[in-house]
């Protein structure tokens, strides 16, 4: 039912827009009309009346088209009986050109029209998609404030190979930031794979290396069997893992080999960077809790977390200068993390003159004050 309400309501829209236009078509059609009828025999406008249904054909369906195209056809009828008859050559030949050029559009336009339903309902399916693997996180968890912004490379695309999620512990909050490497539908597959082993296993609240581990074999096993348009083995994503507690003024991170996460605290912009970076997830199995170690760094109230995808780093500008992520956000002075997000968006759209060439995910999670938690 949601899919028909959106079809119809897209119909209903285009009907709208369309019915006023079609004044235009059909004043074409009574002008020329009598323009051709007022001026001498020898004085042919009757041609011009194929603008009608190419005009009707942008802007209503089908049906309407195929009206507008017989009314052009019946008035080139009448221009040839009060210019000659219906016999002359000229004429003849003006109402079958016109007549197969109308055939033609309605055919184009139904066309069209399917085209267009096939492309609504592929619309709908990826914001479906999009909704159940990467959904919206909410404003609050805990005692932090969270803001999240996804863009696709491609427009149309909705949904694509960079990921992140927050699940609320027992006394904590998880964090994870990922990208997969890759395109087309294996990422989404791998997305949607580590999204749910992620969120299956944070809840129970093991600790951050065993659950970085457990992530490690699930994502390992699952890129194992193959993939149309990729080979066993070369699927991999880098991911940065988070336990922040509640009551501490630290955070955990176990950063495999994503981009280090960003803290703004009063002005200043500490990258966190581990000393020790895992391998990203997907390129071995068999791993256990021992083979990682996580690594605390200050996180204080009124700090902001900034978690993000190398398509923020990796964006150019016109001379090919990479985006300076820690030099822009130092002078921003943002504390709210939906300000900061909105505004690194405008920034970054502004570096790449527009249009961006990778799909871009962005964190910002700001930590409350204790009354405010």
């Amino acid at each position: 039912m949601p899919l028909q309400r959106r079809r119809s309501g897209s119909g209903r829209r285009r009907r709208r827009v369309g019915r006023p236009l079609v004044a235009v078509p059909l004043g074409l059609i009574a002008l020329v009309v009598v323009v051709d009828l007022l001026t001498p025999p020898d004085i042919h406008l009757g041609p011009l009346l194929v603008a009608a249904p190419a005009i009707t054909a942008a802007i209503g369906g089908p049906k309407l088209t195929g009206v507008i195209g017989a009314l052009a056809v019946t008035a080139q009828v009448v221009i040839g009986i009060f210019h000659g008859g219906l016999t002359t050559p000229n004429h003849q030949a003006q109402i079958a050109a016109l007549l197969l050029i109308s055939v033609f559009l309605v055919i184009f336009r139904h066309a069209r029209a399917q085209h267009e339903q096939q492309l609504i309902q592929a619309r709908w399916v990826a914001e479906v998609a999009q909704r159940v693997l990467l959904r919206p996180i909410p404003p609050r968890l805990g005692p932090l404030r969270i803001a999240s912004l996804y863009v696709p490379a491609e427009a149309e695309a909705r949904m694509g190979g960079d990921l992140y999620a927050a699940a609320r512990t027992e006394g904590g909050t998880r964090v994870m930031i990922g990208d997969v490497r890759g395109k087309g539908l294996p990422t989404i597959g791998d997305a949607a794979s580590l999204l749910g082993a992620f969120r299956a296993a944070a809840h129970r609240n093991p600790p951050l290396p065993r659950l970085v581990a457990h992530l490690q074999n699930a994502t390992y096993w699952d890129m194992a069997e193959p993939h149309e348009g990729t080979a066993t083995g070369e699927g991999f994503i880098t991911a940065a893992i988070l336990d922040i507690p509640d009551h501490q003024p630290v955070l955990r991170l176990i950063n495999c080999g994503h981009p280090p996460p960003l803290v703004l605290s009063g002005g200043e912009v500490t990258t966190l960077t581990v000393a020790d970076p895992a391998l990203p997830l997907g390129l071995t199995g068999g791993l256990t809790e021992d083979d990682y170690a996580s690594e605390s760094f200050p996180y204080r109230p009124g700090d902001v977390l900034l978690l993000y995808t190398d398509g923020v780093i990796e964006t150019r500008d016109a001379d090919g200068r990479f985006y300076p992520l820690a030099d822009r956000v130092a002078g921003w002075r943002e504390t709210d993390p939906d300000g900061l997000v909105q505004r690194l968006h405008r920034d970054l759209l502004a570096h790449a003159g527009g249009a961006l060439d990778d799909d871009v995910a962005v964190m910002a999670v700001e930590r409350l004050p204790p009354e405010s938690g």
